[in-house]
């Protein structure tokens, strides 16, 4: 069983290479390609969510025994709500506050990723508790 604090680093360590994948397509669609912050920020997140999965099931929540059918539908549901905050969080960054769209989009890395490792953890690839029933 992996203890909660080897789970942790493991997520911060994948953390760190999805924040990555998802800057590196935001910026690239936004300096590189044109494209305005709201669809750089789908397409970065999309792009990083399908590593994530992966990741998540195989080695940071130790999930190999192929659960697919209950665990994708709860992951895209985690991942919901994590995009869900991080994305409002962005608007009302940019949008009302008029914060810099750059900084407002590392700041949502941090509300996605707090939301993303508790909902995964207590939802998605959570272990079943055995129950001792006296008889």
């Amino acid at each position: 069983m992996i203890k909660e604090s080897t789970r942790i680093i493991r997520f911060m360590i994948i953390g760190t290479l999805n924040a990555l994948i998802t800057a590196l397509v935001i910026v690239g669609m936004m300096k590189g390609l044109g494209f305005d912050h709201v669809i750089a920020n789908i397409v970065g997140y999309i792009a990083a969510l399908i590593n994530n999965f992966f990741w998540s099931k195989y080695w940071i929540f130790s999930s190999k025994k192929g659960k697919f059918r209950r665990e994708v539908p709860l992951f895209l549901i985690a991942f919901g709500a994590a995009y869900g905050a991080q994305f409002l969080t962005l608007l009302g960054m940019v949008e009302i506050l008029n914060w810099n769209e750059y900084i407002s989009q590392f700041i949502g890395l941090f509300i996605y990723g707090t939301v993303n490792f508790l909902m995964n953890r207590k939802v998605t690839f959570r272990k079943k508790e055995k129950h001792n029933c006296d008889q």
